[in-house]
């Protein structure tokens, strides 16, 4: 009869980003100043529009419910991310159960809530730059260029780095890697916004001066 040995895992360690006690307190630095300046900067975005009627559009309505989603997402990410931080690709490979089902659910689930919109904003930027190429005013092209080639910048940011962790995870066993680009998109990405999408736009800067203008004066 032969010998066969068989090892039973009943339990598995949730690493950090780092092991070094010295990079820990740095990290730990880090993302405690990129939590505050996106909660502060989107809480400021808020405020800013809700104070001044002259913002009170459509686009930028939009803009306080995206800050609004990322003062509610942020909190529930960053503070978990700093002890340990796992995505559900990497749970899978230490399931002791089949995890099939799971994994088939998890690619469907990324083509229906990240392939799709990204199609969706491809389209958009692509109906974007055939207005503005026929547009006679070069002043004017460029101002839109350079709002859209931003926007543009931080969508790639976030679903190229978010796509890269899920559709990477059947080929690579490197939860360091994963868990690098995962901060991409559940912390940089947020952390930008309120820059990206509001701070460059002159009335929303201007409106904002006014704001801390009038705290100033009540403190």
């Amino acid at each position: 009869m032969e010998v066969e040995n068989h090892t039973v895992l009943s339990q598995f360690l949730l690493l950090g980003l780092s092991e070094d006690p010295e990079l820990q307190l740095i990290l730990f630095g880090l993302f405690l100043s990129m939590y505050l300046v996106t909660v502060l900067g989107n809480l400021l975005i808020i405020l800013t529009v809700s104070s001044d009627s002259h913002l009170h559009t459509p686009m930028n309505f939009f803009l306080c419910n995206l800050s609004l989603i990322d003062i509610c997402f942020t909190p529930t990410i960053i503070p978990k991310m700093l002890n340990s931080f796992c995505e559900v690709a990497q749970l899978f490979k230490v399931a002791s159960s089949d995890a099939l089902i799971g994994i088939i659910v998890m690619y469907v689930s990324i083509a229906l809530l990240l392939v799709f919109p990204v199609a969706g904003i491809l389209h958009s930027y692509s109906q974007i730059v055939s207005t503005l190429a026929r547009m006679s005013s070069s002043l004017s092209k460029y101002k839109a260029f350079s709002t859209c080639g931003s926007h543009l910048c931080l969508v790639s940011l976030f679903y190229g780095t978010e796509l890269g962790v899920y559709l990477s995870s059947a080929v690579t066993h490197s939860p360091q890697e994963s868990s690098i680009a995962s901060v991409m998109y559940t912390v940089v990405a947020p952390m930008l916004n309120p820059f990206i999408y509001s701070l460059r736009d002159k009335d929303m800067k201007g409106a904002l001066g006014r704001l801390l203008s009038r705290a100033a004066s009540y403190s």
